[in-house]
Order: C-alpha cells, then sequence, then structure tokens
C-alpha cells in the first residue's frame, strides 16, 4: 500500500492505493487524494465507485486489465514480440532498491517505457512512458508505499457495505463482437489484438431530455500486451457531439468523428498516427 503521483500534460494528481491478496482473492482500495472525494472498492471484478459528497455509487463488473502499478502483467508472454526489453541499472524509489527496465517499441505504432521494479517482490514503484525522441509524456510512482504489510480486506469489503442512503448505478452491458452489431477493422493494427467488446446502455442522465432513451454504446478494447486502445460507438446527436476533436494529455491521445449516423470516439495511450488508424478504420458493414 502506498501513495502513487501521476504527473501527465502539465496536470498532477495523487491517489492512495491499498492492495491485498487473501488467497486467490484480490482486494483493492483507490483513494483520489486530489479533487472530488472518490474511492474505487475492488474485489477480483466486482467494482464500487463511490463520491460521497453527491451520495452516489456506480457498481460494475470489470475485467481485471493491467494498469500501473501492475502494468506487466496481464500481456507479459508477447511483450517482448513487440518491445526490445533491456535492464540498465538499479536505483532506488520510495525507499526501495528497484531494477530499471526500459522498453524500446520495435516499430512507431507504440511508445516506449522507463520501468522501476521493486528487486524482491517485481512490484512496479515508478512507470515513465516516453514519446519517440525519448521525451516523458507521463510518468506515475510511488511517493512512499508499503510491501507485504497485512492483508486487511475488511477494508474493502466493509465499505461498500455501507451505501444507506446512496444512489446506488448498475450499468448493464452485455458481451458481444464487433461483426456482431455490424462493425468491422478495416485493417487490423499489427501487434494489437481485441481483448473485450461489451455493448451497454447510454448514460442520458443530466441531458435534459429523453432522446437518448434506449440507446446503447458500443465498447470495443485492443491490447498489444502493454498498452490499450478502446473505441466507443454510439448513435450520432447533434447536441452532445460538436466537431471532430483530437486532444492530447500526456501520453493518451483522443480523437472523436461522425461516421454517418454514428459517433467515433477512439481513446489510447499509442502515438498519433496509430489512434487514427483505429479511429479512421472503423466501418459499418453493408
Amino acid at each position: 500500500m502506498g501513495t502513487v503521483v501521476v504527473s501527465a500534460g502539465g496536470t498532477v494528481a495523487s491517489t492512495r492505493i491499498a492492495h491485498y491478496g487473501e488467497g486467490r482473492d484480490q482486494f483493492e482500495r483507490i483513494d483520489s487524494l486530489d479533487g472530488q472525494v472518490r474511492s474505487v472498492y475492488r474485489h477480483n471484478d466486482l467494482v464500487h465507485t463511490v463520491w460521497p459528497q453527491r451520495r452516489v455509487a456506480v457498481v460494475e463488473q470489470r475485467d481485471q486489465m493491467s494498469s500501473f502499478p501492475g502494468l506487466l502483467q496481464a500481456g507479459h508472454d508477447r511483450v517482448q514480440e513487440f518491445y526490445e526489453l533491456k535492464s540498465v541499472a538499479v536505483e532506488r524509489v520510495a525507499g526501495h532498491e528497484a531494477n530499471v527496465l526500459v522498453l524500446k517499441p520495435r516499430d512507431k505504432l507504440r511508445y516506449g517505457y522507463r520501468l522501476w521494479a521493486e528487486k524482491n517482490s517485481g512490484l512496479l514503484l515508478r512507470a515513465e512512458v516516453l514519446g519517440e525522441r525519448g521525451e516523458i509524456l507521463e510518468s506515475s510512482a510511488f511517493s512512499e508505499v508499503s510491501i507485504g504489510v497485512r492483508a486487511q480486506p475488511e477494508h474493502v469489503v466493509q465499505a461498500v457495505k455501507k451505501l444507506e442512503g446512496y444512489k446506488v448505478i448498475k450499468p448493464q452491458h452485455e458481451s458481444t463482437k464487433p461483426e456482431g452489431e455490424g462493425w468491422t477493422l478495416k485493417a487490423s493494427v499489427p501487434g494489437f489484438k481485441l481483448v473485450s467488446c461489451v455493448k451497454r446502455q447510454l448514460d442520458v442522465q443530466g441531458r435534459g431530455n429523453a432522446s437518448g432513451a434506449g440507446e446503447q454504446t458500443l465498447q470495443t478494447v485492443y491490447s498489444d500486451g502493454l498498452t490499450y486502445v478502446s473505441i466507443f460507438i454510439e448513435p450520432y446527436n447533434a447536441e452532445r457531439h460538436s466537431k471532430p476533436i483530437t486532444t492530447a494529455i500526456g501520453a493518451t491521445q483522443t480523437m472523436m468523428r461522425r461516421d454517418g449516423d454514428w459517433w467515433i470516439t477512439a481513446m489510447g495511450d499509442v502515438p498519433t498516427g496509430t489512434l487514427r488508424q483505429f479511429a479512421n478504420g472503423f466501418e459499418r458493414k453493408k
């Protein structure tokens, strides 16, 4: 357990993370320390996101995808197919000895990474996303961390039982395939494989009308074993969707565009050219 500080696009945010393993069960609690108060409680794939000030809780099933500080776990077997991995040094991070690893992409479709892994446990203590010229696009690091502490799953289990007076939202989603929903990716992006595709009810709360009632959005997720790209496809609505947009915050790129009666949003920690292949590559089957 410890405190993680993330720096990206000129902004800095910190969170408190506690992760426990008890047998085959995984428990996790993440508390935001900046901005609006928010806590995330995870027991295996069941996730509660709680906003105490708004008295709102969202309960959903999530795949246990990889993110800092578990960056290399999800696709370790495929990482060296697309990245050259080198161990370059031993340094101290948050009071712990760490092996410094550099992952250099074998093409221009993905970013590079510099990682600090604790020598004994392998816990990722620090991560940097590197641009084409080696510049730091985004960094995440523990400012302090305790390893091997006594498991305290009650900090997760008991917290999610105290939601009296909260508005509890349980988004419904259905596993599917892009082709089954009438979509196809014209050309695959080398190294990226489809890892998830779900169809969920479109959230129209607070939009002032019920024009989106009954509408659904399709989310597909692709991964090369280390990073992810998400594609969201929803019905076009002139009140919500403006002109095409391309933005970048740190390593995260976002592209939005209209395709006839549909609005497509692509997001991912990948170079602009890679994300464009996904954003422009989806087409409606005739």
